[in-house]
């Protein structure tokens, strides 16, 4: 107010001064009159002054006006008037009427319009009751007062957003009126409605949870249906960046939009006809903002987790299938189709079972390609809109990532098994990328091709096997061999970086292709000669991953090659390049501009051709390998001995520690198998002693029953009754008996029939004896006329009459059992029948009581077995719960063993870093010697010098043998 007062106070008489004396004048008519009529005339008086003369009455009339909203709510007609007067004064969309009259001195000192409405904004937001007021008037049904308070506070959001949604978060219901203007039925309250929420939802994560827990999911999807989803008009557009607002960067939100099954309500926002001309603007900016929403939801910052169920989604309700069908239609708009491109990316980037669809997609055409062929056709065509083609590569890096099956087929397209010549394969189309004459085409791909080969070592020794034919009459050579040759032709530096990179991410754990690439002998001094060279800035890149490639030379060196084993490549880099030059080129990389850009994201997003030089996944491989490069070459060799010999402890006491880790799981196994031994012996032993209690009940009701029966001598008719009524308690019915008794005589005179039977077949075989009896006695008279020149008898019959004798033995023995079985049987029936009319004598009772006592002693027998034997598994028990803490022990010496020698390890480290200081310091005091002894006449030798006559010698004892 002050800054407002002192800018009048400044102002020459003239036309601006009756225009604030006339302000001055309504705004004391506002606080004075008594009438309302008079003071709604005010109102609206200054209502037609605020667009003129918007200083004056922002600077005169806030207060005045701030209290009629308070004292005059009961008229809506003065309300609305004045929420029109601070909508104007506060609103930047108000187009100010100039004074006619006014000076370009005054029109100077005049502060700007956005000035002047945040100056307004913050003098209606000092008091918090001012904006819970205007909250409260939301609730009013009046289409005048409704109305302007909505655009009122969309505007005081526009303004201060932060400051504001801070006074709506602690007021009550304040988010929830809001909601309810999307159930209004007057279409330009809800769509100033939708206009508010998108001001209120940017950048406050609280109130857009509280939105999305106010159905405003539902009701924004209802929308947009209701207005024709893709083919809706700017009402859509609205919907969807409130939707936008709501999901971006809130995992909640994201979550709940997901467990309400909203995924699948958006697949008919993306059915649209393949031949659909009808691309108006407005459709492709809700396509646009449709599959901006997508990405939001799958989008790769999200957390893991919440990104795989989205995308899992999106398979199972046929969204991406949808997609993958825009992708391959004719007459799609070149931004949508980019889009689209990158949305797909998004949904199969990390998800196997959306890769192998997306694999599956085959582009509508004569013969069908796949739609990965399809779209590498477009990446390395350099024809096609550049946005397109990062779309691309960004498509083909997420059908990659993790996904060790898409990498092998891919590689498999280049290997000469594989290849037909009859189509065009996504190999063949990379190769020539990588070897044409544009250098977007070779930087996109070779990053491709190393995607191919990222974490897979796998295809990166197959890529080996990989030949190429450079021209007729000329041996193939290897795509490795290749790559060094376009690379050491000193082509475009975007395609150097591209091979670079390419050469990096392939021999990365890798060291039989580090073995190859060392094989040629041009490799090395090409390196060492670019990262020795002083050259511009334009080329520091370039000698960065130079540096980053000898490194991995080394660092993944197997020492198979004698001339370049790790210690005469780090005694090279000594010698041609010095340690630390070599240090500070390899820092370049990370130093660049570029290599911050390309890490924050993997969609790569560049404004020109020229600023792709790094990728995402590179970047996070030159981070992990910069360290451990560095480590190499500073290393000496003793310190590689030692790190060695550390190793290989730290390994053994591991596999000690490891075979005592399963020794004490196999124990924990066998202890939880005897505890669930003993669970159920428990058991056992329960329902044993359940069934013993139950025996002796019942045999000491049959003992009160025979000692009843016994005193009372009852007849034979209350003998029975007595009888059934004891079976009845003891749960045996006479019904179940009779039966029983039925069964087991027909059981009987089965085996009546059966014994007759036997009986029979018994008489047939005496009969055969009688036979072979009298056979074998009018035979012996023979014997002697009927031998043989041995003299010995035939023994043909004897031996059959031993074997029916042995046969007659064996009936005779089954004869026996069955007749025993018979008795048995026969004694059952008699006395089941006796028991049945009630004839049981003291006798029969007292057998079956010891037979039940019997049967009790035995069952103790058994529990006593039981415990026994529980004991002896509690015994076992205790006896591996010893055995375990001795191997818990054994386990925490190992690991304490372990600590002393790390500890070692580390006072080591300290002690040469001593030495190193304590060599440095004799270092400077022999050099200032041998400057003393210069300067008093002696001659000296230096070292250089007498390294390089050391050198001449090596190379002419070499020579000499030739």
């Amino acid at each position: 107010m002050n800054f407002l007062r002192g800018v009048m106070g400044g102002q020459s008489a003239g036309p601006q001064r009756s225009g604030a004396e006339t302000v001055q004048k309504l705004c004391d008519r506002v606080a004075s009159a008594t009438l309302l009529e008079d003071r709604r005339d005010a109102v609206r008086a200054l209502k037609s002054l605020s667009k003129k003369y918007r200083l004056e009455v922002g600077s005169q009339a806030m207060e005045h006006l701030i209290n009629v909203l308070q004292m005059d709510r009961s008229d809506s007609e003065i309300i609305g008037y004045t929420l029109d007067t601070l909508y104007n004064l506060i609103s930047n969309d108000v187009e100010e009427e100039e004074p006619a009259d006014g000076s370009e001195e005054e029109n100077v000192h005049k502060p700007s319009s956005e000035d002047l409405a945040v100056q307004y904004t913050e003098i209606f937001i000092k008091q918090p009751e001012n904006l819970t007021l205007l909250l409260s008037l939301l609730e009013e049904f009046d289409f005048h007062v409704r109305w302007p308070a909505v655009k009122l506070l969309t505007a005081l959001l526009k303004n201060l957003g932060p400051q504001v949604q801070q006074i709506i978060l602690v007021s009550p219901m304040g988010v929830s009126r809001m909601m309810d203007l999307l159930a209004d039925s007057r279409e330009v309250i809800r769509n100033d409605g939708l206009l508010l929420l998108q001001q209120l939802t940017k950048g406050n994560a609280a109130i857009q949870k509280i939105v999305a827990f106010e159905s405003a999911f539902e009701r924004l999807l209802d929308i947009i249906t209701e207005e024709g989803m893709s083919d809706g008009g700017i009402v859509v557009e609205d919907c969807l960046l409130l939707l936008v607002n709501l999901m971006k960067n809130n995992s909640s939100n994201q979550n709940f939009f997901k467990e309400g099954s909203y995924i699948q309500r958006m697949k008919t926002w993306f059915e649209v006809a393949e031949e659909n001309l009808n691309w108006s603007a407005q459709k492709v900016t809700n396509l646009h903002l449709m599959l901006q929403l997508v990405r939001v939801l799958v989008s790769p910052v999200n957390p893991p987790g919440a990104t795989s169920t989205c995308q899992k989604s999106a398979f199972q309700c046929g969204l991406l299938q949808q997609l993958c069908t825009i992708l391959m239609a004719t007459g799609v708009p070149a931004d949508i189709l980019t889009e689209t491109i990158n949305t797909v990316s998004e949904v199969i980037r990390g998800s196997q079972v959306n890769q192998d669809y997306f694999a599956s997609v085959n582009a509508p055409s004569n013969p069908p390609r796949p739609a990965i062929v399809v779209l590498l056709m477009s990446m390395v065509n350099e024809r096609q809109p550049f946005v397109l083609r990062c779309a691309v590569l960004y498509c083909f890096q997420c059908f990659l990532y993790k996904n060790q099956r898409g990498q092998a087929e891919i590689v498999a397209t280049l290997l000469p098994t594989t290849i037909d010549a009859n189509s065009i394969s996504a190999g063949q189309l990379l190769c020539g990328g990588l070897f044409s004459a544009d250098s977007l085409s070779n930087w996109c791909a070779a990053v491709a091709l190393a995607h191919a080969l990222q974490d897979n070592s796998v295809q990166k020794e197959q890529l080996l096997r990989v030949q190429l034919a450079t021209s007729l009459g000329n041996p193939p050579v290897s795509l490795l061999q290749q790559c060094t040759n376009i690379l050491s032709q000193g082509s475009n530096v975007q395609t150097r970086v591209g091979l670079l990179m390419l050469l990096s991410t392939w021999m990365t754990d890798c060291p039989i292709a580090v073995t190859h690439f060392l094989h040629n002998q041009t490799n090395v001094p090409f390196l060492t000669a670019q990262i020795s060279e002083n050259l511009g800035e334009e080329e520091q890149l370039v000698q960065g991953l130079c540096a980053l490639l000898l490194g991995i030379c080394i660092y993944d060196n197997e020492n198979s090659l004698e001339n370049y084993t790790k210690e005469k490549l780090k005694q090279l880099i000594e010698k041609r390049i010095g340690k630390e030059i070599f240090i500070e080129k390899l820092a370049y990389i990370s130093k660049h501009e570029l290599y911050s850009r390309a890490g924050q994201k993997p969609q790569p997003s560049y404004s020109i051709p020229e600023q792709m030089l790094l990728d995402h996944e590179f970047t996070k491989l030159v981070k992990e390998l910069e360290v451990l490069i560095i480590k190499a070459v500073q290393k000496s060799s003793e310190d590689e001995k030692k790190e060695e010999e550390v190793k290989k402890s730290l390994e053994q006491h591991d596999s000690i520690v490891s075979q005592y880790k399963e020794l004490i799981r196999e124990q924990d196994m066998q202890l939880n198998e005897l505890k669930k031994q003993v669970t159920a012996l428990t058991t056992q032993n329960e329902q044993s002693q359940t069934t013993i209690t139950q025996q002796a009940a019942q045999i000491q009701q049959l003992k009160d029953q025979y000692n009843l029966l016994k005193i009372q001598g009852k007849p034979v008719d209350s003998h029975h009754h007595m009888h059934n009524e004891a079976a009845e308690i003891n749960g045996i019915q006479p019904k179940a008996d009779m039966e029983e008794i039925g069964r087991l005589q027909e059981e009987l005179e089965q085996l009546k029939k059966q014994h007759g039977i036997l009986e029979g077949q018994l008489a047939e075989k005496d009969l055969i004896i009688d036979k072979m009896q009298t056979s074998q006695i009018s035979g012996n008279k023979d014997t002697d006329d009927c031998t043989d020149n041995s003299g010995e008898p035939t023994a043909a019959p004897h031996k059959e009459l031993e074997t029916l004798r042995t046969l007659v033995q064996t009936q005779a023995a089954e004869i026996s059992q069955l007749q025993a079985k018979k008795q048995e049987l026969e004694n059952q029936p008699a006395a089941m029948t006796g028991l049945g009319s009630g004839d049981v004598d003291s006798d029969s009772s007292l057998r079956r009581i010891t037979q039940l006592e019997s049967r009790v002693s035995a069952l103790d027998d058994e529990n006593q077995k039981l415990k026994g034997q529980v004991k002896v598994l509690t015994e076992e028990k205790d006896s591996l719960d010893q055995q375990m803490t001795r191997t818990n022990n054994t386990v925490v010496i190992l690991q304490t063993d372990k600590s002393r020698l790390q500890q070692e390890v580390v006072e080591s480290k300290k002690e040469q870093d001593d030495l190193l200081v304590l060599l440095a310091d004799q270092d400077q005091k022999i050099f200032s010697l041998k400057n003393k002894l210069k300067e008093l006449g002696e001659a000296i030798e230096d070292e250089d010098d007498m390294e390089s006559g050391d050198q001449d010698d090596d190379d002419y004892d070499e020579d000499e043998p030739n």
